[in-house]
């Protein structure tokens, strides 16, 4: 739901060190199955259709690669070739993994009322979300009758360092989680490291002092949002939920003095229902 280009708060927390050592080969790790769910995992809410070229650089893949690839994903129907011009679009096997996904979350009935209403109240959206690598991904959307608000749906993924929601997410997990993914920003683009550090350690102390993370213009800056974390139980990761929408008309303060308080009332109230 929320946007952000990170500028960031002053302290980090423990120093990024250079690029960590790769891994020892790891016989049970297929290279090739894992270059397949990458070539999916490229494609976003707002994509129509990729090339091959498309691919090779968001998966940084050589191109011949990428084409081995995308053809064998076609015939097993995960993509779908077009036509004219010869770009994918996700296929309808894809479309099953998702909703097999989406049909197992016992979470989404129990927080679509809740979050309507705080989507009514705060006249914005509000959204669940859930890590994949370095996005959150929208499991689940309320919208208000506003005129305005935003136009990212379900499926839809975000910067999971920059975002409030991301941030959120970041807050409730382990620091050896924390520092792995910090390691693998520094790892894909080492000048956004530090921003990244410096980003989570401010989310961190957000969090302490407000029991929210934010995120007020800084990944789009006409873009205002909050979000806390929460615990579905059953030993599943955190997922996070948060409030946002056009800034000029969702204001910081009444973000924080508004809506803050129910967004909180809103995680614990899943909680418990959570836990019966």
């Amino acid at each position: 739901m929320e946007a952000l280009r990170t500028k960031t708060s002053t302290a980090a927390p423990r120093a990024l060190r250079a690029s960590p050592p790769r891994p020892k080969e790891d016989r049970h790790f297929v290279t090739a199955l894992a270059r397949g769910l990458e070539v999916l995992a490229c494609f976003r809410s707002g994509d129509r259709a990729l090339g091959n070229q498309d691919i090779a650089e968001r998966c940084r893949l050589p191109k011949s690669t990428v084409s081995r690839l995308t053809a064998t994903l076609t015939r097993l129907g995960y993509l779908v070739q077009q036509e004219d011009g010869g770009k994918y679009r996700l296929g309808n096997a894809t479309l099953a993994l998702g909703s097999t996904m989406l049909a197992r979350m016992d979470v989404r009935p129990l927080a679509r009322p809740l979050m309507q209403e705080l989507a009514d109240f705060s006249r914005a959206m509000v959204s669940l979300g859930t890590r994949d690598r370095l996005s959150m991904i929208y499991v689940e959307n309320c919208r208000s009758s506003a005129a305005l608000t935003l136009s990212l749906d379900i499926g839809s993924r975000i910067p999971l360092a920059m975002t409030a929601m991301g941030r959120a997410y970041l807050v409730a997990v382990s620091e050896r989680e924390r520092q792995q993914v910090l390691d693998r920003v520094h790892e894909l683009d080492a000048s956004r490291s530090a921003d990244a550090a410096r980003s989570l350690a401010r989310a961190t102390e957000d969090y302490r002092t407000l029991g929210v993370t934010t995120s007020f213009g800084e990944w789009q800056h006409d873009v205002n949002a909050i979000a806390r974390p929460f615990h579905p139980g059953g030993g599943r990761p955190p997922m996070a939920i948060n409030c946002g929408g056009p800034a000029f008309n969702l204001s910081k303060d009444f973000l924080l003095g508004e809506v803050r308080p129910r967004l909180i009332e809103l995680t614990q109230r899943l909680e418990s229902l959570l836990s019966r």
